[in-house]
């Protein structure tokens, strides 16, 4: 992730038909994540390569991806890094609620129960970079 001593903005970014998830580290950080529509996912994602030069995109490897490796390099001049993208779904669930902790009665609902108040594919992104960069990330 660091280049001569310069550490580099890494996007991570998992393709879907309905929504995408998007998530942006630098070093062990995310500094910004996000579910957004597929349809403004190009957009969107060239937006944050105009605000943070990243070079990479760690991308899933598993449902629509070849697709979006086509779109995301006509689009950008980006290196493409797929990753092994199953079971990312259940991990990402998991992560979630590491990032946010539940609170009140919904701590007595057992783990495997709890399932997150919102689409969690920016976590699934963000578990990519993870699995990419061999580490987990702290959210900034």
């Amino acid at each position: 992730m660091t280049q001569m001593g310069r550490t580099k903005y890494l996007l991570g970014f998992d393709p879907g038909r309905d929504k995408c998830g998007l998530a942006l580290a630098l070093g062990q950080e995310v500094v910004r994540y996000e579910v957004v529509a597929s349809d403004r996912a190009i957009a969107r994602v060239q937006e944050w390569h105009q605000a943070y030069p990243f070079e990479q995109v760690i991308m899933g490897n598993q449902t629509t991806s070849r697709q979006w490796q086509q779109q995301l390099q006509a689009a950008l001049a980006v290196e493409i890094i797929p990753v092994d993208e199953r079971n990312s779904t259940l991990d990402a669930r998991d992560r979630y609620w590491q990032l946010f902790p539940p609170h009140g009665w919904q701590r007595l609902i057992p783990k495997g129960l709890r399932l997150p108040p919102r689409p969690i594919d920016d976590i699934v992104a963000i578990v990519l970079l993870e699995r990419y960069c061999g580490y987990p990330l702290l959210l900034s």
